[in-house]
């Protein structure tokens, strides 16, 4: 852990050197990080940044590990529900197609955004960006997608969808019998995936590269 504490005579330093706290805007020196430092705000402790060894290459597996989780996560049976004697298989896109059908067009729209559209979306952002700093082009555009990307991540709601299938799985428990589908396991390995991404794709580094790149490019 790296204390950020220098913290005046700054006016005549590039802002390439300098970074502010996202939560109390304290301005200070970028500090030098080791690999699996980070750096701290020495006013409040916000985490200001940390270096993750491997970023890039860590970074791009784990994006190509979602997206082929991704069809499966959507596409394969998530429940299995046997009532009366008759079977029914829920996947994502069959609970969003079935609110279509039955005149809730709005509510579909939201659902399929933040359980589908948007995740598939910000992964695909994230791939761009990340293979436009490994073959050094398009960075510009890199930092364009970066940016949408960081406006998207809260309209992902795949927790929050989790959430509702487990609820789902508890209250049909009583009714009817019920199977896990192998889109469940997937869904859950999608979930976990894109939070290990969050953590290990470092936003400083990654703007850091953008920004870099492209200063070289305008040279």
């Amino acid at each position: 852990m790296h204390d950020s504490s220098r913290s005046h005579d700054l006016g005549e330093l590039s802002l390439d050197k300098l970074v502010a706290c996202h939560e109390c805007d304290l301005l200070m020196l970028k500090p030098e990080l080791a690999p699996s430092e980070r750096a701290e705000c020495p006013r409040c402790g916000f985490e200001l940044f940390s270096y993750q060894p491997h970023m890039l290459g860590r970074s791009l597996a784990l994006v190509i590990a979602a997206l082929l989780l991704y069809v499966p996560a959507n596409f394969l049976p998530i429940l299995q529900l046997r009532l009366l004697g008759q079977t029914t298989e829920d996947t994502v896109w069959s609970a969003v197609a079935a609110l279509y059908e039955s005149d809730l067009q709005g509510i579909a729209v939201v659902v399929f955004l933040c359980s589908m559209g948007i995740p598939l979306l910000k992964l695909l952002c994230q791939l761009v960006v990340l293979l436009s700093i490994r073959w050094d082009v398009g960075r510009g555009y890199g930092l364009l997608l970066y940016r949408i990307y960081h406006h998207l991540r809260e309209w992902g709601m795949l927790e929050v969808y989790f959430m509702g299938i487990l609820v789902s799985i508890v209250k049909l428990l009583s009714l009817a019998d019920l199977a896990v589908g192998t889109g469940l396991a997937c869904f859950i390995c999608l979930l976990l995936v894109q939070v290990w991404l969050e953590i290990t794709m470092s936003p400083h580094q990654v703007w850091e590269a953008l920004s870099r790149g492209r200063a070289h490019a305008s040279h």
